[in-house]
Protein backbone atom coordinates (compact mmCIF):
# COMPACT_ATOMS: atom_id res chain seq x y z
CA UNK A 1 0.00 0.00 0.00
CA UNK A 2 1.41 3.23 -1.40
CA UNK A 3 0.11 6.49 0.00
CA UNK A 4 0.75 10.07 -1.57
CA UNK A 5 0.09 13.11 0.61
CA UNK A 6 0.49 16.43 -0.73
CA UNK A 7 0.25 18.67 2.04
CA UNK A 8 2.20 21.71 0.81
CA UNK A 9 1.06 24.84 -1.62
CA UNK A 10 4.78 25.77 -2.60
CA UNK A 11 5.00 23.83 -5.63
CA UNK A 12 2.55 21.44 -8.11
CA UNK A 13 2.86 17.83 -7.45
CA UNK A 14 2.58 15.10 -9.49
CA UNK A 15 1.26 11.92 -6.85
CA UNK A 16 0.27 9.23 -9.01
CA UNK A 17 4.54 9.83 -10.26
CA UNK A 18 5.20 9.46 -6.89
CA UNK A 19 2.74 6.46 -6.07
CA UNK A 20 4.78 4.99 -9.09
CA UNK A 21 8.01 5.53 -7.88
CA UNK A 22 7.41 3.82 -4.44
CA UNK A 23 5.70 0.85 -5.99
CA UNK A 24 8.59 0.33 -7.95
CA UNK A 25 11.37 0.64 -5.22
CA UNK A 26 8.77 -1.57 -3.30
CA UNK A 27 9.05 -4.09 -5.97
CA UNK A 28 12.90 -3.79 -6.08
CA UNK A 29 13.31 -3.99 -3.02
CA UNK A 30 11.40 -7.54 -2.86
CA UNK A 31 8.77 -5.47 -0.37
CA UNK A 32 5.87 -5.59 -2.79
CA UNK A 33 2.72 -5.62 -0.55
CA UNK A 34 4.39 -3.41 2.37
CA UNK A 35 3.02 0.01 2.99
CA UNK A 36 4.55 3.32 2.74
CA UNK A 37 3.59 6.75 3.16
CA UNK A 38 5.02 9.48 1.30
CA UNK A 39 4.16 13.35 2.61
CA UNK A 40 5.12 16.45 1.20
CA UNK A 41 5.42 19.38 3.77
CA UNK A 42 6.33 23.03 4.32
CA UNK A 43 9.23 23.79 6.12
CA UNK A 44 6.94 24.67 9.79
CA UNK A 45 5.52 20.95 9.50
CA UNK A 46 9.54 19.77 8.83
CA UNK A 47 11.14 21.57 11.41
CA UNK A 48 8.48 20.86 14.44
CA UNK A 49 9.34 17.38 13.34
CA UNK A 50 13.00 17.40 13.39
CA UNK A 51 12.78 19.37 16.43
CA UNK A 52 10.30 17.14 18.11
CA UNK A 53 11.62 13.19 16.93
CA UNK A 54 15.89 14.87 16.48
CA UNK A 55 16.28 17.04 18.55
CA UNK A 56 17.53 19.45 15.91
CA UNK A 57 15.50 22.58 15.54
CA UNK A 58 15.87 23.46 12.08
CA UNK A 59 14.27 22.52 8.58
CA UNK A 60 15.63 19.73 6.62
CA UNK A 61 15.20 18.62 2.86
CA UNK A 62 13.36 15.02 3.93
CA UNK A 63 12.70 12.62 7.05
CA UNK A 64 12.12 9.09 7.29
CA UNK A 65 10.18 7.16 10.69
CA UNK A 66 11.06 3.43 9.89
CA UNK A 67 8.00 1.74 11.42
CA UNK A 68 8.56 0.10 14.89
CA UNK A 69 7.78 -3.52 14.55
CA UNK A 70 5.56 -5.55 16.76
CA UNK A 71 6.54 -9.02 18.81
CA UNK A 72 5.34 -10.33 15.51
CA UNK A 73 7.21 -8.72 12.70
CA UNK A 74 5.22 -6.74 11.36
CA UNK A 75 4.12 -2.72 11.65
CA UNK A 76 0.29 -1.83 12.97
CA UNK A 77 -1.07 -1.67 9.13
CA UNK A 78 -4.10 -2.43 6.88
CA UNK A 79 -4.81 -6.34 6.80
CA UNK A 80 -5.34 -8.95 4.34
CA UNK A 81 -6.74 -12.02 4.27
CA UNK A 82 -6.74 -11.84 8.03
CA UNK A 83 -2.96 -10.76 8.02
CA UNK A 84 -0.87 -7.78 8.87
CA UNK A 85 0.48 -6.38 5.98
CA UNK A 86 4.08 -4.78 6.78
CA UNK A 87 4.58 -1.22 7.25
CA UNK A 88 7.96 0.18 6.17
CA UNK A 89 7.20 3.91 7.50
CA UNK A 90 6.96 7.45 6.44
CA UNK A 91 8.90 9.61 5.06
CA UNK A 92 8.34 13.57 4.97
CA UNK A 93 9.91 15.98 2.27
CA UNK A 94 9.97 19.31 2.47
CA UNK A 95 9.15 21.09 -0.67
CA UNK A 96 10.46 24.52 -0.38
CA UNK A 97 13.86 23.00 1.09
CA UNK A 98 13.97 20.51 -1.88
CA UNK A 99 13.51 23.67 -4.57
CA UNK A 100 16.33 25.70 -3.54
CA UNK A 101 18.57 22.46 -3.15
CA UNK A 102 17.28 21.65 -7.25
CA UNK A 103 18.62 24.93 -8.39
CA UNK A 104 21.47 25.44 -6.49
CA UNK A 105 22.46 22.35 -8.50
CA UNK A 106 20.80 23.08 -12.05
CA UNK A 107 18.32 20.60 -12.00
CA UNK A 108 14.32 20.19 -11.79
CA UNK A 109 12.17 19.98 -8.40
CA UNK A 110 10.63 17.22 -9.32
CA UNK A 111 14.21 15.20 -10.64
CA UNK A 112 15.40 16.10 -6.61
CA UNK A 113 11.80 14.88 -4.72
CA UNK A 114 12.48 11.75 -6.44
CA UNK A 115 16.32 11.63 -5.31
CA UNK A 116 14.86 12.13 -1.60
CA UNK A 117 12.12 10.03 -1.89
CA UNK A 118 15.08 7.33 -2.82
CA UNK A 119 16.85 8.60 0.26
CA UNK A 120 14.10 8.18 2.57
CA UNK A 121 13.01 4.74 1.14
CA UNK A 122 16.16 3.57 1.75
CA UNK A 123 16.74 4.53 5.42
CA UNK A 124 13.55 3.11 6.09
CA UNK A 125 14.98 -0.40 4.85
CA UNK A 126 17.57 0.17 7.26
CA UNK A 127 20.50 1.82 4.93
CA UNK A 128 22.46 4.31 7.05
CA UNK A 129 25.09 7.03 6.04
CA UNK A 130 28.46 5.47 5.92
CA UNK A 131 26.86 1.82 5.90
CA UNK A 132 26.26 1.05 2.19
CA UNK A 133 23.03 3.74 2.17
CA UNK A 134 25.49 6.39 -0.65
CA UNK A 135 26.32 3.59 -3.33
CA UNK A 136 23.05 1.79 -3.06
CA UNK A 137 20.96 5.26 -3.53
CA UNK A 138 23.60 4.97 -6.73
CA UNK A 139 22.81 1.89 -8.21
CA UNK A 140 19.17 2.11 -7.70
CA UNK A 141 18.98 6.03 -9.26
CA UNK A 142 20.72 4.54 -11.93
CA UNK A 143 17.89 1.99 -12.36
CA UNK A 144 15.34 3.74 -12.15
CA UNK A 145 16.77 6.57 -14.66
CA UNK A 146 17.17 4.04 -17.00
CA UNK A 147 13.37 2.48 -16.48
CA UNK A 148 12.32 6.75 -16.57
CA UNK A 149 9.86 6.04 -13.84
CA UNK A 150 10.92 10.06 -12.50
CA UNK A 151 13.97 11.90 -13.88
CA UNK A 152 16.37 11.69 -11.62
CA UNK A 153 19.51 14.06 -10.63
CA UNK A 154 22.28 13.17 -12.92
CA UNK A 155 25.02 10.87 -10.93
Amino acid sequence: MVEVLNRQRAARIRVRRFERLLGRLLRRYRRGRAGVVLAFVGEKAVRRLNRTYRGQDRVTDVLSFPARPSAGGEGAAPRAAGRPLPFLGDILICVPRAARQAARLGHALEAELAFLALHGFLHLLGYEHGEGHEEEEARAAAALRRESILPFPPP
